[in-house]
């Protein structure tokens, strides 16, 4: 009775062992080594992140042992407790949305205030600023090294090619020791049971389906995709600098035209007040003539405040300490037409053919590409090869001799539900769409660059008929009003009429040569390339 007693609570004693073990998995055997994500899938440090083309995929992770279990079911000298997902190299994870920080933010066009009152100066230098000024090619060179946006994106190339090196990494063994057979108490002959054993063995993973070189070949992929990203947010910066460089010039155009018309205003009161002391004249024609003195230095005032402000965003982009933003200065021409330097469809073609954007995206196919052949790779997982040189077997409690052996194994997981087809299926469905979106992408490069060719075209034969035929009439019929007034014909109320439809034309013209350099600095950023000066 006391025997089967025993028994009975020896049977208790098991059943809740393996009660035990069913709800908590045989956790405490082996090392759980948790994966930091799973293969294919890499995590951007929240920057340009993921290239154009990602799938977003990521390998299948319901194989034996991805929740911590064992690779083996049971207990024994050729088993390994190592969890398979313990077993997966480092990798970083992807996000499938494109990153927001290559998309810089557009530069608008400053507010240079349209003054209604401006006359085109005599003396007309073919430069603006000072012969030390900023010329536009030194303005580009200092925003490639200076612009503080375009030095924090760089990095992302780091971070690309260190992507690079992280899916390259090849899979860590797994060293295991432990103990097992260990009674409550000691064996006997009463009471026998199994040695008390110890056991050390290596488990190494065998990549037998080309995962890391599939890895490997989508990371190095994803890096030039984040290459050319990095090179059409420098195209797009660029852009930003041609707006402000141009707001500069055209503020330093208004504040010259501003101070020719203060000039040309201030003598015409001083001869009016010559004629008032002779009596020819009323005082309300020399009091009128005083207010548009006034409204004339006016903007003076303002022009030289655009200048300061357009100067400050110049600064902002090329990172020109505050100290010396005062004394920035540019030196471009103040006349420059130029006509289509190429047929528009050779520029359409150039466009399409080096646009960074473009580029990208093409490149975002191979990286589509590569995720495929990766979810492909990943169909199977590794197989697990165990090699355990070491197992001691403790003999002393029934007085024979300890003994020691080895033992060798393979562990193969069994795709017979999960062999990666929905992230395959995935992968396949982004390879279309990226390519759809490249045609889409083409489309509307092509279109940007033609639209820049035909605006380039139109404000230049605007430049050409404000100087060769509407700007000669206006000062014709202005020195005929100032003629008659001189002669004593008409007043200079009358003059100053004729004088602001000049005046009018006068902004037209400025306002073309702004509008046509615009045009100019805007067709090298829809080609993506330098092709005007």
């Amino acid at each position: 009775m006391k025997r089967s007693s025993r028994a009975v609570r020896a049977m208790i004693l098991l059943g809740a062992l393996a009660l035990l073990a069913l709800v908590r998995p045989a956790r405490a055997q082996g090392p759980a080594v948790d994966p930091a994500g799973p293969p294919g899938r890499v995590e951007s440090r929240g920057g340009l992140g993921v290239p154009l083309g990602s799938a977003g995929i990521s390998a299948f992770d319901t194989t034996p042992g991805a929740m911590g279990q064992p690779i083996g079911g049971r207990a024994g000298p050729s088993v390994s407790r190592a969890p398979v997902g313990g077993l997966q190299p480092p990798t970083t994870g992807r996000e499938p949305e494109q990153p927001e920080r290559f998309r810089l933010r557009a530069l608008e066009p400053a507010d240079v205030p349209q003054y209604g009152e401006l006359e085109l100066p005599a003396d007309a230098p073919d430069q603006t600023g000072p012969p030390d000024g900023l010329t536009l090619d030194a303005a580009i060179d200092r925003l490639v090294e200076r612009n503080l946006a375009l030095l924090a994106l760089k990095h992302e190339i780091d971070q690309a090619r260190a992507d690079v090196l992280t899916a390259s990494l090849r899979v860590n063994p797994v060293l295991y020791a432990d103990t097992q057979f260990i009674p409550y108490g000691r064996f006997s002959n009463e009471r026998p049971g199994g040695q008390t054993q110890y056991d050390v063995n290596v488990t190494l993973p065998v990549d037998v389906t080309g995962k890391r070189k599939a890895r490997t070949a989508a990371a190095r992929q994803a890096s030039r995709v984040t290459e050319a990203q990095f090179q059409d947010a420098v195209r797009l910066q660029i852009d930003n600098l041609y707006t402000a460089y141009v707001d500069v010039v055209a503020a330093e155009e208004t504040l010259r035209f501003s101070r020719a018309y203060a000039d040309g205003i201030r003598k015409l009161l001083e001869l009016n007040l010559d004629l008032l002391e002779q009596g020819q004249i009323t005082e309300a024609t020399t009091d009128a003539l005083r207010a548009q003195v006034e409204q004339a230095q006016y903007q003076v005032r303002e022009a030289t405040q655009a200048v300061g402000r357009t100067s400050r965003a110049l600064a902002v982009l090329l990172d020109v300490p505050r100290v010396e933003v005062d004394a920035l200065r540019v030196r471009a021409p103040r006349r420059q037409v130029s006509d289509l330097p190429m047929p528009i469809d050779a520029i359409v073609a150039e466009a399409v053919a080096c646009r960074p954007d473009l580029v990208a995206y093409r490149l975002g196919v191979g990286r589509a590409d590569a995720d495929l052949r990766l979810a492909h790779a990943e169909r199977y997982s590794d197989v697990y090869v165990l090699a355990q040189p070491y197992t001691f077997q403790d003999n002393s409690p029934f007085g024979s001799k300890s003994a020691t052996s080895w033992a060798v194994g393979v562990t193969v997981p069994l795709p017979l539900y999960n062999r990666n087809q929905g992230n395959i299926a995935r992968a396949q469905s982004n390879a279309v769409q990226t390519r759809i979106e490249v045609a889409s992408i083409e489309r509307q490069v092509a279109a940007e660059a033609e639209e820049a060719a035909r605006e380039l075209e139109l404000s230049r034969d605007g430049v050409f008929e404000l100087e060769q035929q509407i700007l000669p009439s206006s000062r014709r019929v202005r020195d005929a009003a100032f003629a008659r007034f001189r002669g004593g014909e008409a007043n200079a109320l009358e003059y100053l009429e004729a004088q602001r439809q000049y005046n009018d034309v006068v902004r037209q013209y400025r306002d073309s040569l702004v509008r046509h350099r615009r045009a100019m600095l805007d067709l090298n950023t829809a080609v993506g390339a330098r092709i005007l000066p």
